[in-house]
């Protein structure tokens, strides 16, 4: 009896170790089996995800002017010329004290830069008369490097302006803007040839417009900018910030006088119509009736015998003066609108067109009157020769 209950006890304590030992391998190898059934199943390996790079750090937003100028460059070029200069040579101290030498004159080569615009496929170009005044060779350089020798279409000097032509294929040509809508402020930029070191662009605001009285041109409207403007930008674009043309730069204050910053360009709304009657008819036609206005002061007019100043008739030729205007007239009003200044009387009677009447009322004395003068057409000097 008790071997046999010996044995059942021996069996079951096999039986024991046996089934802990079991249990000690399952969760040596399977330890979740024992953290119950809430426990997520094991993830699933990573797959490594595909390399992004980093984006790009973005550059700062920058103002910048180059597509105006890569649209308006091509279309300007540099325009040098040659003209023969005589000049008087200095006698020596010894011939001028015995008085036996006759003065003695050389001639020499002066040549100059300047700038111009093409506005046109048909090879026009526009640029200052003073920049071609008097040149007996003229040459015409493009941006692109071409060359070539220009014919002389027709000048105005009363604006400053002047039309050559030349004969290249594909060429570039200038957008015109308008320069009635420019305000002061506007960004502007000046394209040219100064000094001669080959095109060259600089930039700067409209200071003011419609400025006359310069003493520059019989006819006076012009752009004020403080964009640098130098020796030999005369002619060249002034063009606004999407490098459509404004206006041809014309000049500037001398630095001499201590004064920076003040060019001034003739606006491209005069250009144009000078440019088609050019064009069109050879020469810009314009009203004339023969007399020179000009600006008196009060005092001015006391010592002429007039009671107040205003605009003085100074020189009288035909028509006007078979109509019976005399020089010392005080102009009151042309065609019923009253004189403001010299310059407003020019531009009013050049706005007439020749063949038709004008009305003209002045003062002689203390007396008034009222006549009617036949317009003729403003004479034409002669364009200087090209080539």
């Amino acid at each position: 009896m008790l071997e046999r209950l010996s044995r059942g006890l021996t069996f079951v304590a096999g039986s024991v170790v046996g089934g802990l030992a079991l249990a000690f391998v399952i969760v040596a190898v399977r330890p979740d089996l024992i953290r119950g059934n809430t426990a997520a199943p094991p993830a699933p390996a990573a797959v490594p995800a595909p390399a992004v790079s980093a984006p790009a750090a973005r550059e700062p937003a920058r103002l910048s002017y180059a597509a105006a100028v890569e649209r308006a460059a091509p279309a300007v070029v540099n325009i040098y010329t040659a003209r023969v200069v005589t000049e008087r040579i200095d006698p020596s101290p010894l011939g001028e004290f015995f008085g036996d030498i006759l003065p003695q004159y050389r001639q020499r080569i002066e040549r100059t830069l300047g700038s111009g615009v093409i506005v046109d496929r048909s090879g026009h170009i526009v640029t200052n008369y003073h920049v071609i005044a008097n040149a007996g060779a003229i040459r015409v350089q493009l941006a692109d490097g071409r060359i070539a020798t220009p014919q002389v279409v027709g000048v105005d000097p009363d604006t400053d302006l002047a039309v050559l032509k030349i004969d290249l294929p594909n060429l570039p040509v200038i957008t015109f803007g308008r320069s009635d809508t420019l305000r002061v402020g506007d960004i502007v930029l000046a394209i040219g040839d100064p000094l001669g070191l080959s095109q060259t662009v600089t930039h700067g605001i409209v200071s003011a417009t419609a400025r006359g009285h310069l003493g520059i041109t019989t006819f006076e409207d012009f752009i004020q900018t403080d964009a640098p403007i130098n020796f030999g930008n005369s002619g060249g674009a002034l063009v606004d910030s999407t490098g459509a043309l404004v206006g041809i730069n014309t000049a500037i204050v001398a630095k001499s006088l201590g004064v920076e910053g003040i060019g001034f360009a003739i606006p491209v709304d005069l250009v144009r119509g000078v440019l088609h009657d050019i064009i069109q008819y050879g020469r810009v036609i314009r009203g004339w009736i023969g007399i020179v206005p000009e600006d008196i002061s009060d005092t001015q007019a006391q010592q002429l015998g007039l009671a107040h100043g205003g605009v003085v008739i100074a020189y009288v030729g035909s028509p006007g003066q078979q109509a019976g205007l005399e020089p010392g007239d005080l102009l009151l009003a042309l065609n019923g609108a009253p004189v403001t200044s010299a310059g407003d009387a020019r531009a009013r009677i050049a706005s007439c067109k020749p063949g038709s009447m004008l009305t003209v009322r002045y003062q002689r004395g203390k007396s008034k009157h009222t006549v009617k003068v036949r317009v003729a057409e403003q004479p034409q000097p002669q364009p200087p020769p090209g080539g």
